[in-house]
């Protein structure tokens, strides 16, 4: 594993928002739901996520969630994914999210 500085963490804009809504992606390669976030300060953005297998769109909406808002735009089919959403592999290969245990003000950064 590759240690980085504390410089190198604090460039990672690990963000939190709430879903607004959730809807399909029949487009992506991969099961996927469409996402769009209010992330307060810095707007609301859109991304998807390969999260069907744990989660349904009525469980997502209103849910806090962690994404990294400082990659850049990247197009997954017809797409424009603005933002990465954390989470991590099941024993099966399936996402789980990254949890936020407390309500936050959306936008509030990892520390």
């Amino acid at each position: 594993m590759e240690t980085i500085t504390w410089h190198d963490f604090e460039k990672v804009e690990l963000r939190a928002g709430t879903i607004l809504e959730v809807s399909d992606f029949p487009e992506a390669r991969k099961p996927a739901y469409k996402l769009k976030v209010d992330f307060g300060p810095l707007g609301i953005k859109q991304s998807s996520a390969q999260i069907t297998k744990h989660y349904t769109k009525e469980e997502l909406l209103g849910r806090q969630i962690m994404g990294v808002v400082n990659f850049p735009k990247k197009q997954i089919a017809n797409f424009m994914s603005e933002f990465l959403v954390t989470g991590f592999a099941d024993e099966n290969g399936d996402i789980v999210l990254a949890a936020i245990d407390k309500p936050v003000p959306n936008g509030s950064k990892l520390i």
